[in-house]
């Protein structure tokens, strides 16, 4: 009798990926902690020893952006107030070297920025070939706090999606890694997270009032970045729904994709343009 062939291993790339077609938030659990390494002990461990492996996977992108590989990764960062964002720019992407890592955080759109096309100001912050880039926030801001108030109609809106559309696809076309996690977060979390943030003085100039006005209008915001992530998850640029709730599950997850994409990119050190023996001798004594 033949044996069954063994089942295929589930990738966290795979678990996570956002499903093709119309997506509801609801069917996502942000408390979940799908291919966890354990306890929390063994994701901290696990996150430290995927740390090394992204500092040398780093070095190798960007020796090669110096000789001239036109690759580069983009993260994109995009989550509620209190998803941890910040967090993951401190834990995963802090763990590799500040020279090849440009992280940009985009707030409400300054006078001029309003004044241009809205990835205007998106093209100025990419990352040079060799760099990890990093969005804390993104493009994504145009098609979702617009939405939810109204400040675009749905013409506009369709038009801002097949903008991003073509613009990722140019990027990936050009030789960027185009990494996407939307950090989901229930609305029991974010309310405890905020109250958090009242409890410790250090933590004040992190609390914006308004933050409580705008979790009036969680649904719409759940609503909002349903449609974003159905119309905008391709196959070149996909999203990834990473359960947030609990922040170290956060942090390992992430740090996974970032590792997995960077590993996808087989990446090696340049080989030397030089005559290796010529520059050896020239350095023995008594130069």
């Amino acid at each position: 009798m033949t044996p069954e062939p063994a089942a295929k291993a589930v990738s966290l790339r795979e678990t996570l990926r956002a499903a093709d077609g119309p997506v509801t938030l609801l069917g996502y659990d942000p408390g979940s902690r799908p291919l966890a390494p354990g306890s929390k002990a063994k994701a901290l461990k696990a996150l430290a020893s995927t740390g090394e492996e992204l500092a040398a996977q780093q070095e190798m992108l960007y020796a090669g952006g110096a000789s001239g590989d036109p690759r580069r990764v983009l993260l994109v960062l995009q989550g509620t107030d209190t998803s941890g964002k910040d967090g993951v720019v401190s834990h995963v992407v802090g763990q590799v070297g500040p020279a090849g890592v440009r992280i940009t955080s985009f707030k409400k759109p300054t006078a001029e920025e309003a004044a241009h096309h809205f990835l205007w100001r998106i093209r100025r912050a990419l990352p040079p070939a060799g760099l990890i880039g990093v969005f804390n926030r993104s493009h994504y801001e145009d098609v979702l706090v617009t939405r939810v108030h109204q400040s675009i109609d749905d013409a506009a809106w369709a038009e801002r999606i097949a903008d991003i559309n073509a613009f990722e696809r140019q990027l990936v076309e050009s030789g960027t890694v185009l990494l996407k996690c939307f950090l989901h977060i229930s609305y029991t979390e974010q309310r405890k997270r905020l109250l958090a943030r009242l409890d410790d003085p250090t933590k004040y100039w992190k609390f914006n009032p308004a933050d409580i006005d705008e979790r009036a209008y969680w649904s719409d915001y759940q609503a909002a970045y349903a449609a974003a992530i159905a119309a905008t998850s391709t196959e070149h640029a996909p999203w990834y729904i990473v359960p947030s709730d609990t922040k170290w599950y956060r942090n390992w997850a992430i740090s996974q994709l970032l590792r997995d994409a960077l590993l996808g990119m087989e990446l090696s050190y340049p080989k030397a343009d030089f005559d290796i023996e010529a520059a050896r001798a020239r350095l023995q004594p008594p130069f």
